[in-house]
């Protein structure tokens, strides 16, 4: 991360030999704003951390602090007059201050990606550079935020999804159809349950079936048992060691290690640590197979629910349907910003893409509604 800005480009070197227009002075105010708001936030995020992603918050904050100086002195006396930042950057602050996720630092990401000073002649080169740095820098810690969510968290976002799209394309296909709406209504519920249950159990199966391909994989301590046991001029033990991937050089000083003839002239680098347990990493942890089906059940039940609430108040025929779809394509478009947060991309995009499949789907599903009630009646 580059910390310090080039002396041969210092602030002065880009003051303009002419005095700065009003329009030159609203930027850099905006610029200094904005700076000012980032390093706030980089600081509030780094009250949540410690260790080593503490430090880099603090770095990149300080980062801004010496951008925030250049505009500063760009604006000499007309620095004296703040500038409201940005609403992005109002809004990561808020973020910051109150949550301090990885959505946060997703944000930061693309705000980062942004930056205009590779475009403004009034910003040093090496402020550029530090904008591009910045955006990995904090790519790299939304990284590690990711990679904490657990399997169960995944299961949540995917399983409501799952549930908004599957019950709402369910009640519009039967409504469709010509059926009464108290029948719509239990086709719902039904699709609910349904649906929920199919989702934890599948949840449930494969965590579970990837916990026992896990632990199928990992090296047992039967060697130290059956290694004293052993024919010691007829043995398998060397090909269990190179089963295992090591070099037939490291293989045989294992076996000679667990044979008990430490008297070999094998070279003492090879000689590995007692085979234990390897601890397993928090960040990268399966999840339990009854979390991720609880997980998967709530969160599909919760999705799926939203499509039959305006007939669950009563609410019939075309106006039950349009509400439905209202709010299915409000909690669509939350669902897709959030995968959007976690994938790095705009969430914006994510959030109308789920919105045009699940809505696709739905339209669908309402035409063929329409033709078999249509054929039945």
């Amino acid at each position: 991360m580059s910390q310090h800005t080039n002396s041969r480009q210092s602030p002065s070197a880009q003051t303009p030999q002419n005095a700065p227009t009003p329009a030159d002075i609203r930027r850099w105010r905006q610029y200094l704003a904005d700076e000012r708001a980032e390093a706030a936030v980089y600081r509030d995020l780094a009250q949540n951390r410690e260790g080593e992603e503490r430090e880099i918050l603090l770095a990149l904050a300080e980062a801004e602090g010496r951008h925030e100086a250049h505009w500063l002195q760009l604006l000499g006396e007309h620095g004296s007059k703040s500038r409201p930042a940005s609403l992005r950057s109002q809004l990561l602050g808020f973020l910051a201050r109150h949550f301090g996720s990885v959505f946060v630092l997703a944000l930061a990401q693309r705000a980062e990606g942004r930056s205009p000073y590779a475009k403004d002649p009034n910003a040093t080169a090496a402020m550029a550079a530090d904008e591009q740095i910045h955006e990995e820098v904090v790519r790299g810690l939304a990284t590690r935020g990711r990679n904490r969510l657990a399997g169960t968290f995944r299961a949540a976002v995917f399983g409501a999804n799952d549930g908004l799209v599957s019950n709402l394309s369910l009640v519009m296909g039967m409504a469709a159809s010509g059926v009464a709406s108290g029948v719509v209504l239990l086709s719902g519920v039904a699709g609910l349950l349904a649906g929920a249950m199919s989702m934890a159990a599948g949840e449930f199966v494969s965590v579970r079936s990837q916990r026992e391909l896990l632990a199928a994989t990992k090296p047992t301590q039967i060697t130290l048992a059956a290694a004293p046991k052993l024919d010691l001029e007829h043995n398998e033990l060397l090909l269990v060691y190179l089963a295992r991937g090591m070099s037939r050089e490291a293989a045989e000083h294992r076996v000679a290690e667990r044979m008990g003839l430490l008297s070999c002239d094998c070279d003492p680098s090879l000689s590995l640590h007692p085979e234990l347990p390897e601890a397993e990493d928090e960040h990268e942890a399966v999840g339990t197979a009854w979390g991720a089906a609880l997980s998967s059940f709530c969160f599909f039940a919760s999705g799926a629910v939203v499509p039959i609430l305006p007939f669950l108040f009563g609410l019939t025929g075309v106006t039950a349907l349009v509400i439905a779809g209202v709010l299915v394509g409000l909690a669509l478009l939350v669902t897709g910003g959030i995968v959007g947060l976690l994938s790095g991309t705009s969430p914006l995009s994510r959030g109308l893409r789920q919105l045009g499949i699940g809505l696709g789907a739905a339209a669908v599903t309402y035409v063929l509604g329409l033709a078999f009630g249509a054929v039945v009646g």
